[in-house]
């Protein structure tokens, strides 16, 4: 994936409280153009490959339960400079140190339960689309 692609996930807070059109419709009105995106269930033992990288962290098996507890929504998009504006229009990690206007400022419960999963380098999110989706998968 090139640097005009990212990753994201909304993740199952974001699902349950119906917010998945709202969400694909601020990241449409960003710029962003849809590359790929499916509706699943992640396993537990995809959640804990997913977030390897977290294996030693406290909060590693709580992070597990929580995006296994529902539906996500993945998304493959593209936009110049795409990681860096992502993580931009998707806000800060903690809601309440979100800016005004972004999807975790409007969408977000908490810190744990805050929306939407943006990838945070262009390493990252060629790994997190490829685990996500086959080659064949993606538009374009």
């Amino acid at each position: 994936m090139s640097g005009n692609r990212t990753f994201t996930m909304i993740k199952p807070d974001g699902v349950e409280a119906n917010n998945i059109g709202n969400i694909l419709q601020m990241i449409s009105d960003a710029g962003f153009t849809i590359k790929a995106m499916k509706l699943k269930t992640l396993t537990t033992e995809q959640a804990k490959k997913f977030y390897e990288v977290h294996a030693e962290r406290p909060f590693y098996m709580e992070l597990v339960e929580y995006m296994t507890s529902g539906p996500i929504v993945a998304a493959i998009l593209e936009k110049d400079n795409a990681v860096a504006d992502f993580r931009t229009l998707i806000g800060a990690t903690d809601p309440s140190e979100a800016e005004a206007g972004t999807i975790r400022a409007k969408y977000a419960e908490s810190k744990a339960k805050n929306a939407v999963h943006g990838s945070d380098s262009d390493e990252n999110a060629a790994i997190e689309g490829a685990f996500h989706f086959s080659d064949e998968e993606i538009v374009g």
